[in-house]
């Protein structure tokens, strides 16, 4: 018997419902989780005691539109130098928040210098890394305390490879002693949930309100990552914080985080993410924060900047003018954005495309707000360039990018500038 026919739904699942933390900012709070939108952020790999450096990179994250950014916060010098970071960047009238993370000695960092604390926007704690024996519990209060008395936000962040190694020791023993143990990587899976957890509990009895509470388990492998989040998901309502930790450089962080984010995000799982990957040696560090972005809007969750859809190309198309083109529009949108996202509200949302031949080019331009349709080999050498699903025009001769920039330009002016 054949199914009752209806209209195909999307993927995408609801998103999770969690508790909502806001993130201090002057022109308005970045709220994570609570059905907001995900959060972008990034981290820098400054020297923090640098101060200009530092402000400077942060600058460029933002910039590339990362709505969080972290710095290392490690040593003294590094703590001295944050509130002048905090300077620079309201000099330049830069609010990102910044975010500390804080290893080993953030306890006696946050104590001695106040004034990073206080300039500081959101805490990151690791578990794993704020002490061993008896000193693990009073520095993990000294970090909540601090947090409380400033009145920041904490990501527990627990990491694959900073484990607490006394849980993760009892855990194993624990499950030694089962008469059917569990496979060691499930063990592992709760030593990492149960850290956050347990964690989160602890500081929330020291004080600190859920809704100040952020938790992530970020692990380097995608299905590790993927059953992590799924079990931390069922088991709070605190707002999460997706990432695949070192998950590489170049197409293989890319795929990788990818992969993993996007079965997550499908699921309704996370309120923030950041792409963790390897930079290039002398790379632009905001390539991440660029990859975040184009997840979240290949997904639809999210728009930051027009889109270009284009063909992979083929023994149609002539590669060399098709492939400028597709890239040298997609830059041209991303480099106006700054200017547009204030002047022509909704043009984030914008679809372009760019397309090598006749095959589907007519067709997937008039799908487009805008779009051309490039002459492939042997087609007669014009160009047509669709508005709103109608033919508006054809271009010819060497300056064709030129000219389609400039109807790019008078749409955006026609259409978002209302």
């Amino acid at each position: 018997m054949k199914p009752e026919e209806g209209p195909i739904a999307s993927g995408l699942a609801p998103r999770r419902q969690t508790r909502a933390v806001t993130v201090q900012r002057p022109s308005g709070d970045v709220v994570i989780g609570g059905g907001a939108p995900v959060v972008v952020q990034s981290m820098t790999n400054t020297d923090t005691a640098n101060a200009e450096e530092t402000a400077r990179q942060v600058m460029e994250l933002a910039q590339a539109g990362s709505e969080l950014v972290r710095v290392t916060v490690n040593t003294e010098a590094a703590a001295a130098a944050v509130p002048r970071i905090r300077e620079r960047l309201d000099a330049a009238g830069v609010e990102v928040p910044l975010v500390g993370d804080f290893h080993f000695n953030g306890h006696a960092l946050l104590k001695a210098f106040p004034d990073c604390a206080g300039a500081l926007a959101k805490y990151r704690i690791n578990p794993g890394n704020v002490g061993t024996g008896e000193n693990r519990d009073s520095q993990f209060a000294a970090m909540i305390e601090a947090a409380c008395r400033y009145g920041k936000p904490v990501r527990i962040g627990v990491n694959w490879g900073s484990l607490d190694q006394a849980l993760l020791k009892r855990m194993m023993d624990e499950n030694a002693a089962r008469q059917v143990p569990w496979p060691v990587p499930g063990v592992m899976y709760e030593a990492l949930v149960a850290s956050a957890l347990d964690s989160a509990a602890q500081a929330e009895a020291l004080g600190l309100p859920a809704d100040r509470i952020v938790l992530s388990c970020k692990v380097s492998a995608v299905q590790d990552l993927i059953a992590v989040y799924r079990e931390l998901s069922r088991r709070c309502d605190y707002a999460l914080h997706l990432g695949l930790t070192e998950a590489g450089g170049g197409s293989k962080g890319i795929v990788a985080s990818a992969a993993a984010l996007a079965v997550l995000l499908g699921e309704g799982i996370g309120d923030t993410i950041r792409i963790s990957l390897t930079p290039e040696p002398g790379a632009s560090r905001a390539k991440e924060v660029v990859v975040a972005q184009e997840l979240l809007q290949s997904m639809g969750l999210r728009h930051f900047v027009p889109m270009v859809t284009s063909c992979p190309g083929c023994g149609r198309t002539s590669s060399v003018l098709f492939q400028e083109l597709a890239a040298g529009t997609q830059q041209f949108l991303r480099d106006r954005m700054p200017e547009w996202k204030s002047r022509y509200p909704g043009v984030e949302s914008m679809n372009v495309a760019v397309m090598g031949c006749v095959v589907n080019g007519p067709g997937e331009s008039r799908h487009a707000d805008i779009g051309i349709s490039l002459p492939g080999n042997g087609e007669t050498p014009m160009a047509m360039v669709f508005e709103d699903g109608r033919q508006k025009t054809m271009l010819r001769g060497d300056e064709i990018g030129s000219q389609f920039r400039e109807i790019i330009l008078r749409y955006v002016q026609s259409r978002y500038g209302k």
